[in-house]
């Protein structure tokens, strides 16, 4: 079996590893799903998302990401971990390298043990959502209020299907974003007319 390294790249904290397994070819995604947030829970983490992709090579991605808590550490606009007094609000906790290489380790053992992911080898990354995460619920749009987002919708909102400003918070089912102009607005966004969300890189 492969070591693994954390590695660092653009605000993405990562860890990998090489597997090799016997069986069926036959993979079920919903079953590793399952086993990450075992490991996950223990951890105090939760998964983000769960990616399987099968080119030259075999690669399974696990995101994981961290639920602020009130008066634990955040993370700036890059990504790097602050002292709960320097956060900003609608700030995130930061989810650490360690974070990632022990979340690397203990689901690479239950992946290997259950052989839930059979045939030839392929390779395990733990990372984080990155900096310019999607905003998915309302919970995510409260969470990171304050921070810059770029959302487009699918039909025109005041003559516009894509904005940028910082976030507002989400109220009666709609995402507030104050806009980047000469002349500062808050637009209102329906939350069922968002095409894609993220928030924007800030340095």
């Amino acid at each position: 079996m492969g070591g693994r390294k954390p590695t660092f790249l653009l605000g993405r904290l990562e860890g990998s590893g090489h597997r090799r397994c016997l069986g069926s070819l036959r993979l079920d995604l919903g079953k590793i799903r399952a086993a990450a947030e075992r490991v996950a829970r223990s951890e105090g983490l939760e998964i983000y998302d769960v990616e399987w992709k099968v080119g030259k090579q075999r690669f399974l991605r696990v995101i994981i990401d961290r639920v602020p808590k009130a008066g634990a550490g955040m993370t700036d606009s890059a990504g790097l971990v602050l002292a709960a007094s320097e956060a900003r609000e609608g700030g995130q906790l930061g989810v650490s390298h360690a974070d990632c290489q022990r979340m690397s380790q203990q689901l690479s053992v239950i992946l290997d043990v259950e052989e839930l992911i059979p045939g030839p080898g392929y390779t395990l990354e733990v990372s984080s959502p990155g900096m310019d995460r999607a905003l998915r619920n309302p919970a995510e749009y409260e969470r990171f209020r304050g921070r810059m987002a770029k959302i487009s919708t699918t039909e025109p909102i005041e003559d516009e299907k894509y904005f940028e400003g910082r976030l507002a918070g989400f109220v009666d089912g709609k995402v507030r974003l104050e806009l980047k102009r000469k002349v500062a607005r808050t637009v209102e966004l329906p939350l069922e007319k968002i095409r894609k969300a993220n928030l924007m890189v800030e340095f």
